[in-house]
């Protein structure tokens, strides 16, 4: 069996697990050196195999991340990925797992929610498998999947615009801002709409969500009287449609969360360490 025919599903549930690309690329590197250290004539299953490695480094990860990004400078916010590096997307809960707001969500729940939701969402395990994987028993990881589906739902709305008309919605966004015309960027938010920035400390960035229509226009405002818009374009993202803009040199990738035909969240990265899988970072600087 050749691994590489698995890295890309690998890495797609590894990135799910992590929010992280670069993390994730660490813990398939891992799960290579494993295999490649194992009797493989032995293992039946190397799909089930592979998995169950992937989905354990990550775990393990995970826990330690949550302290680190609690001591982070700012919100944490995922890191976007161009779509085209996270495998495949041929089933609706594979492109659902890997939208950005519900990333963003997952941030909610405990590394083994996380996990039981990731792997019988998107990749649909037995239950007993996932139970195998997270170490709990069949019974825990169905309350688990159910406890995060319920916190997960609020959030999520299966039924997201097509490429297209986010595209149109993202593009009417970047006008309003830069032209000023605050009425039309007021008519596209939802009244509990928040915008959440993420700096990490590296560039300057707002250190608190910013919460509600009114303050989230006034800040949009604000920034485009303040700063000088230099590039800004539709790319695709976490398979959606997204924008990458570049205000005075520094590059940042903003998604928005639509629902009903409104914004719910907006998602601007702009920490430099972040925007590494986007190629069009290599020529901005990396540092504050």
């Amino acid at each position: 069996m050749d691994f590489e025919t698995y890295r890309p599903m690998l890495l797609g549930l590894a990135y799910r697990l992590l929010g992280s690309m670069w993390d994730a690329e660490d813990v398939v590197q891992e799960a290579w050196l494993r295999w490649s250290g194992t009797d493989q004539a032995k293992v039946e299953e190397p799909r089930a195999f592979l998995v169950t490695i992937v989905s354990r480094l990550a775990l393990d990860q995970l826990r330690s991340a949550r302290v680190k990004r609690e001591a982070y400078t700012g919100p944490w916010l995922p890191e976007p990925v161009p779509t085209a590096q996270v495998g495949p997307l041929d089933t609706a809960e594979l492109r659902d797992t890997l939208s950005y707001a519900t990333l963003h969500l997952m941030e909610r729940l405990s590394p083994p929610e996380r996990a039981v939701f990731v792997l019988r969402e998107a990749f649909d395990l037995p239950y007993e498998e996932i139970a195998e994987i997270v170490g709990a028993s069949l019974a825990n990881c169905r309350q688990m999947h159910h406890r995060a589906s319920v916190r997960l739902a609020e959030g999520r709305d299966r039924f997201r615009p097509s490429a297209e008309d986010h595209s149109k919605l993202l593009l009417r966004f970047l006008d309003a801002a830069q032209g000023g015309d605050l009425a039309a960027l007021t008519s596209m938010l939802s009244d509990d709409v928040v915008a959440w920035n993420d700096g990490g400390g590296k560039v300057r960035a707002a250190l608190n969500p910013i919460m509600g229509r009114d303050k989230v226009v006034a800040f949009v405002a604000a920034l485009t009287r303040r700063y000088s818009f230099e590039d800004a374009r539709v790319v695709d993202a976490n398979g959606a449609p997204a924008l990458w803009i570049v205000i005075e040199g520094r590059p940042q990738v903003a998604t928005l969360d639509v629902r009903d035909g409104l914004v719910h969240g907006i998602y601007a990265v702009l920490n430099p360490d972040k925007l590494r899988p986007f190629p069009e970072t290599d020529h901005f600087p990396q540092t504050a």
